[in-house]
């Protein structure tokens, strides 16, 4: 380049150099800064300090020194619910306990009453069964010597239709027995009731009767089998018979 270039100087050294425009666009390199510290984000959670056991111990002194004692609680009783039911309710059970109470003695009355008289009806049996027994051992056994007393015993024994005919008849059974010097014994093998309520009976009577007469003074033994229908006597209370008949 030639001396008379005004944009150019010259380097002493004899090197070219740039101009000043180049040197004054350059500017100078940035000189690194120190990096300041930066407050701490919300991201970051801030650390706790840590505790001492001389701190808690600090602390727990000081609550205890402060607060005030607590008095003890004193249990509260609640009272306790009662199972009764509620009084408006009281008059219709105790109402209905006493229906329940005045039927059940009503069916214990009525199967009592049941019972007496099943136990009535029972005992009539048992009476009329035995009355026949003896009343035809009566009707059999009849001795010339004790005539009188004998026919007496039979009518004693008898009413309604049976008395009437035996009445009617005993001047000839008399006569019959003290003719042929009968003497008859009568054994009640067995009875049975029929039928029967508390004051009438039909009872079937198996005897036999060992009868000696002038035909034969050694005796026999004669079976017979009686239906005695009986009737209960409103004035003493004995069984009678109003019917006899033979039936085997």
């Amino acid at each position: 380049m030639s001396p008379d270039d005004p944009g150019k100087s010259v380097n002493p050294k004899g090197n070219d150099v740039e101009t000043t425009e180049l040197t004054a666009a350059r500017s100078p390199r940035p000189r690194p800064r120190a990096a300041t510290p930066t407050a701490p984000t919300s991201e970051e959670p801030e650390k706790a300090p840590v505790e001492t056991a001389d701190d808690t111990l600090d602390d727990t002194l000081e609550n205890v020194l402060e607060e005030p004692t607590a008095e003890p609680k004193t249990p509260v009783r609640r009272p306790k619910k009662s199972s009764a039911p509620p009084a408006g309710h009281r008059l219709p059970i105790a109402r209905l306990l006493i229906m329940l109470l005045v039927v059940a003695l009503a069916g214990s009355a009525y199967a009592g009453h049941g019972w007496w008289k099943q136990q009535q009806l029972e005992n009539a049996h048992t009476e009329a069964v035995t009355a026949a027994r003896q009343l035809a051992v009566n009707f059999v056994s009849i001795s010339a010597a004790t005539v009188d007393a004998d026919l007496a015993r039979i009518a004693a024994g008898a009413t309604g239709e049976f008395g009437d005919e035996f009445g009617r008849g005993m001047p000839g059974v008399r006569e019959a027995v003290l003719t042929n010097k009968v003497q008859s014994v009568g054994t009640v093998l067995r009875a049975g009731l029929v039928s029967g309520d508390d004051d009438s009976a039909i009872v079937l009577v198996a005897i036999d009767a060992t009868v000696s007469n002038v035909k034969a003074p050694d005796g026999r033994v004669s079976h017979y089998r009686m239906q005695l229908d009986l009737a209960k006597d409103d004035a003493s209370g004995k069984w009678l018979v109003s019917k006899l008949q033979f039936v085997g």
